[in-house]
């Protein structure tokens, strides 16, 4: 008898914890099925699949194209040759820097430096570095930088061509 009313108890505490469950969150056992738990796993699935292509471009020879091009608007060949251009003249003889400097800056065909730039940067870079790259440069601290690269690829081009023509030596002997 005792363990009857051991069971009967049992029984009785459980079903009132069920009470209570359904009391807490009304809505929650309807979620309990296998079945429905495969629908919003579905569906959470489906909604993520949806939005991807916000969160991330597709990486193709268009999307490429595109950043490579927003890069060139927020950083111009043009101004950073100009720059470079003006910032080497500082190496060369005096009575030479203008003469140099017109050259460099009227000569360049700059359209083709930039095609050519465009057409490099697709073949070597991702979407997401080109948007990387050019959201970087449009910003005020990438926008530093570039006013600083002039300077400093004049600052090195002594010395690379000083190593070429080392190495270009020891190639002839």
């Amino acid at each position: 008898m005792r363990v009857v009313a051991a069971l009967v108890s049992s029984a009785d505490h459980q079903e009132s914890n069920r009470s209570l469950e359904k009391d807490r969150f009304p809505g929650a056992l309807r979620y309990q099925s296998p079945f429905m738990k495969q629908k919003l796993v579905l569906l959470l699935v489906l909604t993520l699949s949806a939005w991807s292509p916000v969160f991330s471009a597709a990486d193709t020879p268009e999307t490429r194209r595109k950043e490579a091009e927003r890069y060139l608007q927020v950083s111009p060949p043009k101004a950073l040759f100009e720059d470079m251009a003006d910032k080497m003249a500082a190496n060369i003889p005096a009575d030479q820097r203008e003469q140099f400097k017109k050259v460099m800056t009227t000569e360049v065909d700059i359209a083709a430096l930039s095609k050519a730039m465009i057409d490099a940067m697709v073949k070597n870079f991702t979407t997401e570095e080109l948007k990387a790259l050019a959201d970087f440069y449009g910003s005020p601290v990438g926008k530093s930088a570039m006013q600083k690269f002039g300077a400093y690829m004049a600052d090195i081009m002594p010395v690379v061509q000083s190593e070429i023509m080392k190495a270009a030596a020891k190639m002839n002997h």
